[in-house]
């Protein structure tokens, strides 16, 4: 079998180190696997709940694009592709919002911790907070069941984002009555390469200490030696534990030129060597990818095509067909195929509604109640067992007063009102 993997790269601020250590370096060799199928998307669309400069957002996309085609990702075997030229994400987001439940929402860490620092400072709790940084899980969830990727590589503090997806994924199958969607799982990578930066900190942007992955020559050979190291001279045996310089060596040197440099550091190197033999390690496997990156940069009109092509196949093989199976579902259909039925041939019929059982995907049973035209009045929770399910239909059935639906294993889609009509009109049908 085949497994689909997505990943979603962030379109904002000048890669580096870190990020090609930690992100891009595995990401490219995963992409080789024989038995995957991967997805890579520029995630620009989200960029913009952050970035309001619409030239730095070009720039960014275009060197992101280029980082990852010179560390080579290879478009022809892989989808590569711009998260906006995929027109049918973000109908697939209004389609995921209008089941969305927003008590989730609510909870999403990013809201949550934009909310709590406005309380904490005294303002108003959604202050500055935009409708785009809210709905944020539903366009992630519509990147990823839009091409219905089993595993999306992940850091844990993204964990619950794949969380709603597959929530929003399956209420959207729960309330149409099918598995639209596969049900992703979160990939988490305990071994990623975390990077110190200038000052020994983790290498960030926000720390604004990083190394740019395609600085020239001289200005990567200025910032090695700018690197913070202690104050012990040449001869005097260094630690390699806490060492940022020892760290950036290992993220690169193999395993035998990394125990030559630990056996250097006891043998008392001084900094300057130190770092003279980080930089040249460094660069002699940066120089390369650059030298590929500089030429891409200077050719913005091929990368522009390769986003467009990979964003065009991907639609006509996934994601047009799917969508056009998504607006059928929810009822946005061709008028003139509505069917033409004889009204007094259907009329005890129209009237009639009808419980619904079944097995979804997660291999629990559900039933639903729906009236003759398909719309959904119960929609049950998940039950170990059928019996357990039509037990609760078998009481549904018989129910004549509205407290009888007030019961944590269903959920009304309409006033209980409606449904004990509707379970009349059943009881009568039957009689």
């Amino acid at each position: 079998m085949t497994t689909r993997v997505l990943t979603g790269i962030t379109t904002s601020g000048t890669p580096h180190l870190g990020n090609y250590v930690g992100a891009v370096r595995p990401a490219v060799a995963a992409s080789r696997a024989a038995d995957t199928e991967s997805f890579y998307f520029l995630a620009d669309l989200h960029s913009l709940i952050k970035a309001q400069d619409p030239a730095r957002t070009q720039r960014s996309t275009l060197e992101i694009a280029a980082t990852w085609l010179a560390c080579g990702l290879e478009p022809d075997k892989v989808w590569f592709y711009r998260q906006s030229d995929v027109p049918e994400i973000t109908e697939l987001t209004w389609f995921l919002t209008c089941v969305a439940g927003k008590g989730i929402l609510n909870r999403a860490h990013a809201y949550k911790a934009a909310v709590d620092k406005n309380v904490a400072e005294g303002e108003d709790p959604d202050a500055g907070v935009s409708a785009g940084l809210f709905m944020y899980p539903v366009l992630m969830a519509a990147d990823i069941l839009i091409f219905n990727a089993h595993q999306v590589p992940v850091g844990r503090d993204q964990i619950q984002h794949i969380e709603m997806a597959r929530d929003f994924g399956q209420r959207f199958n729960h309330v149409y009555g099918k598995a639209y969607f596969t049900l992703p799982e979160a990939l988490i990578d305990d071994n990623v390469a975390t990077l110190p930066g200038l000052d020994g900190r983790k290498m960030s942007k926000s720390y604004h200490n990083t190394i740019p992955l395609f600085a020239p020559r001289e200005e990567l050979k200025k910032l090695v030696f700018s690197i913070l190291t202690d104050s012990r001279g040449p001869g005097e045996p260094k630690d390699t534990e806490g060492s940022a310089l020892f760290q950036l060596y290992q993220a690169f040197g193999s395993t035998e030129e990394t125990r030559a440099f630990a056996q250097k550091f006891a043998d008392g190197i001084s900094w300057g060597d130190a770092k003279q033999q980080l930089f040249e390690r460094i660069d002699a496997e940066i120089a390369p990818l650059r030298e590929k990156y500089e030429a891409l940069m200077a050719r913005p009109a091929d990368i522009e095509a390769i986003l467009r092509d990979g964003a065009r196949r991907l639609r006509e093989r996934y994601a047009t067909p799917l969508l056009a199976e998504l607006r059928h579902a929810v009822g946005l259909r061709d008028l003139s195929q509505q069917p033409v039925v004889e009204a007094k041939a259907t009329a005890s019929k129209a009237a009639l509604p009808a419980f619904k059982q079944y097995r979804d995907t997660d291999g629990r049973f559900y039933f639903k109640l729906t009236d003759a035209e398909g719309n959904v009045l119960v929609q049950s929770n998940g039950f170990d067992s059928p019996k357990d399910a039509g037990r609760l239909i078998g009481v549904l059935k018989q129910a004549e007063q509205a407290d009888a639906m007030e019961t944590p294993e269903i959920v009304l889609q309409v006033p209980a009102g409606d449904v004990l009509a509707a379970l009349a009109a059943l009881r009568a049908a039957e009689a």
